[in-house]
């Protein structure tokens, strides 16, 4: 193979990934059509490395706010259409930093509930059924909400049925709040245990800390976290686009690498 094309190994090489994982993304139609010589082998030129770079920044899970934006910037850079590229990914930046607002405001309100500035107004207790439709939930997320530990509510002495007072709704609808913008229920136990024990400052950390031996199994058991890696990373796939736009060159170009 002539010195001025890359192989598939020094592509993998320098990407820092396994061979076959070089030959899934041209299998999967991430990278430019890949010319090769009469015996089969692989001719990559710069702009194959440079779109496998790209790639294997943004394939990376999660995707806040949804991964059809992610295929389709990384299709437009394989087709050399890279402007329209940086475009799909300033939204998908701007896609992640709503998801970001989404989560912080839900902070916000938890804080304002911890402190006594979200109070729910006096009311005859309600039957969970009442409840439920009182906050937009189903009957069967707020018993999951209290078999999880969430939330405790207070039995009727005389036939045992659910009374959701203020206390209660305040409370359900701080939890339906945050599970809505994207927190786990390990995160909100997390936070409400430390509520529960008179703490009520640190509540965010408390979404966003991972006790030690608690095993991490979503995302959205430390989502803040999450969502600044992942705005970290749509920053990252815009610098690299920017890269490639600066040295564009056509796909099948045969210049030295």
């Amino acid at each position: 193979m002539p010195a001025k094309y890359l192989r598939t190994s020094q592509v993998a090489q320098a990407v820092g990934v396994h061979a076959n994982t070089v030959r899934l993304y041209e299998e999967w139609g991430f990278l430019p059509p890949i010319p090769r010589t009469s015996s089969g082998y692989r001719c990559f030129t710069a702009v194959h490395l440079e779109q496998m770079r790209l790639a294997r920044i943004a394939l990376q899970w999660p995707y806040p706010g949804g991964k059809d934006v992610v295929i389709n910037l990384i299709h437009q850079a394989r087709d050399n259409n890279l402007g329209e590229a940086l475009d799909l990914a300033y939204q998908y930046l701007a896609q992640v930093h709503a998801e970001q607002a989404y989560a912080e405001a839900a902070v916000d309100y938890l804080e304002r509930w911890a402190h006594g500035q979200a109070v729910e107004p006096d009311s005859e207790p309600l039957l969970i059924g009442a409840a439920a439709a009182f906050l937009g939930v189903s009957g069967d997320m707020l018993r999951n909400w209290e078999r999880n530990g969430l939330l405790t509510v207070p039995r009727d002495p005389r036939n045992g049925y659910r009374l959701y007072g203020a206390p209660e709704i305040g409370r359900a609808r701080v939890i339906r709040v945050l599970r809505q913008a994207g927190y786990s229920l390990t995160a909100v136990l997390r936070m409400v245990r430390q509520f529960d024990a008179g703490q009520r400052d640190g509540l965010r950390a408390a979404l966003d800390t991972v006790d030690p031996g608690e095993d991490i199994y979503y995302v959205t058991d430390n989502w803040l976290t999450t969502l600044q890696e992942a705005a970290a990373r749509a920053q990252a796939i815009i610098e690299q686009l920017q890269r490639m736009e600066a040295t564009a060159v056509s796909p099948t170009a045969k210049e030295n690498v």
